[in-house]
């Protein structure tokens, strides 16, 4: 199949096909970076924005470095130096970014559903680097990327995500490829980390540790966000290190091979264990690694879409 979107917005509105081109075409660019020269022109003569109103350092290096690796021009805007500290809207913004001839927008922002409101306001590509607690696609698309070159195949294995999930764009955007690709997901956390309606989108509810380990291919663990814990309902660190952290005495009692995952920053000690992140069942600089390939394939995917759109349209 071809590509025919101008933006990747998230995973939900995805297609299992069009997961599987994303894949697929990430595989084929993954190669490049095992050259001397790590570049192909694909992007040639396009700008890149890296549109960030989040702190973010693996992310938009990610995307960085997958741009130039496609030999795209790169332009990197921190919020907090632009004209939106003076009040500028993100449309605005967004449309003076395309009169200055950019070709894709890379957008991380702290509301949800900024965007879709961008891509809606904009001819020029938009690709979500994470909004708000909504989605972070392109993190779930290496995740499932990794897991796919480590096991073979998505359908049918069991993956289960560990942490804050209801504070968590990376667990919704990985519920939503997982289980279109015919993954059995779990999610694990204390109660207060559940979100409402998370069993509607596909997922188990556990918290249970233990009971989420076992028979598990892989676990996902996400980031303890206590940064937004304004009214103290969190579990301690060290209380929730003792009932939920990944140690070697629980990957003991799990599958000999389980993957563990991180999307990072860890916090060690706290979701895992220093040994676990150090570990033989640890692919978390894999993920790093495969994240350049992920968000090449993406660049190309939406740019290669969108030129053939504006043809169409003369």
């Amino acid at each position: 199949m071809d590509w025919t979107r101008k933006d990747l917005l998230g995973l939900e509105e995805l297609s299992k096909e069009e997961i599987k081109l994303i894949l697929s075409t990430a595989e084929s660019f993954k190669e490049v970076s095992t050259r001397e020269i790590k570049k192909v022109p694909a992007l040639r003569g396009k700008t890149v924005v890296n549109l960030f109103y989040e702190p973010s350092t693996r992310t938009r290096v990610s995307f960085e470095v997958a741009a130039k690796r496609l030999s795209a021009d790169v332009i990197n805007i921190a919020t907090e130096t632009s004209s939106v500290r003076k009040g500028e809207t993100l449309i605005d913004t967004g449309r003076n970014i395309q009169a200055l001839k950019a070709d894709i927008i890379v957008m991380r922002h702290n509301c949800s559903g900024a965007a879709v409101v961008l891509a809606r306001n904009v001819d020029i590509s938009v690709v979500n680097a994470g909004d708000g607690w909504h989605e972070h696609p392109t993190q779930a698309l290496l995740d499932i990327f990794t897991l796919q070159e480590h096991l073979g195949k998505i359908a049918g294995l069991k993956v289960s995500i560990v942490g804050d999930i209801a504070h968590s764009r990376v667990a919704r955007s990985n519920i939503w490829g997982l289980t279109k690709l015919g993954a059995e997901v779990t999610v694990c956390a204390p109660e207060i980390l559940i979100p409402p309606g998370i069993e509607e989108m596909g997922a188990s509810v556990t918290n249970n540790i233990e009971e989420a380990l076992a028979g598990a291919d892989a676990v996902n663990v996400l980031r303890m966000q206590f940064e937004r814990d304004t009214e103290g309902a969190f579990p301690e660190q060290l209380e929730y290190f003792k009932n939920f952290g990944i140690t070697e005495e629980r990957l003991k009692k799990a599958k000999k091979n389980i993957i563990v995952m991180h999307p990072g920053p860890i916090n060690r000690g706290i979701e895992m264990s220093s040994e676990v992140a150090d570990g033989l069942n640890s692919v978390i600089l894999e993920q790093v690694t495969n994240g350049i390939a992920v968000r090449m394939a993406v660049l190309f995917l939406v740019a290669q879409a969108n030129e053939q759109n504006e043809k169409s349209t003369d």
